[in-house]
């Protein structure tokens, strides 16, 4: 037989696992009921805070969009129809080309003075031949003098104003003493002479330098 002390460590180990095993099984009862309680409350909350089901018209798959078959190229999206702008182009016409020769700065000829002096000048008007032959025109820019060489070019210009004309010499004339230019009315309302009659000139005949 053991000793009193054995028998009492074994007699209060016994009690101590008697008692545990008591506590474990009151505390299993207990979850068990408290599991029981909250079951429904948890589910019908859970039944509120569950996403509703979608509607199954809005779930249905859409169709993917035709695509063509392996091997065969994709037909093109069709792309926005853009109206090509019409270019706008200039017509030239005569008003402008006539206005661009309007500002481009004519050349002046360049002529030489061979000879200069001074007289009176008159002009006529009447239609008549001149010396040269050709009919005369009172519009041209002529004159007549006595023995300048037909077809000489003679800057006119008068006295009283300054103005200056260059003439052409295809007649003879004038007969008048004191006079030796006879213009034309043309160049002498060039020179501003035609109300006068006669004018005081000073006349150089020209070459071309």
């Amino acid at each position: 037989m053991g000793s009193p002390v054995r028998r009492l460590l074994r007699a209060r180990l016994r009690t101590i696992l008697i008692v545990s095993g008591a506590a474990v099984a009151v505390l299993a009862a207990g979850a068990f009921a408290l599991a029981g309680r909250e079951g429904p409350a948890d589910s019908a909350q859970a039944a509120q805070t569950a996403p509703q089901a979608a509607d199954p018209l809005a779930d249905r798959p859409h169709g993917e969009p035709t695509r063509a078959g392996r091997g065969r190229p994709r037909s093109p999206e069709p792309s926005p129809s853009k109206t090509p702008r019409k270019s706008k182009k200039k017509k030239s016409s005569k008003a402008d080309s006539q206005a661009a020769n309007l500002a481009k700065p004519k050349k002046k000829k360049q002529y030489k003075v061979v000879k200069s002096g001074s007289c009176e000048a008159s002009y006529y008007w009447e239609g008549q031949m001149t010396a040269s032959g050709e009919p005369f025109d009172p519009s041209e820019l002529t004159a007549a003098h006595k023995t300048l060489p037909l077809g000489s070019k003679v800057r006119v210009t008068n006295k009283n104003n300054d103005r200056s004309v260059v003439v052409r010499i295809n007649d003879r004339g004038p007969y008048a003493g004191g006079r030796c230019l006879d213009l034309s009315k043309a160049a002498m309302k060039k020179v501003g002479g035609t109300g006068s009659g006669v004018i005081p000139v000073r006349y150089e005949v020209l070459s071309k330098g």
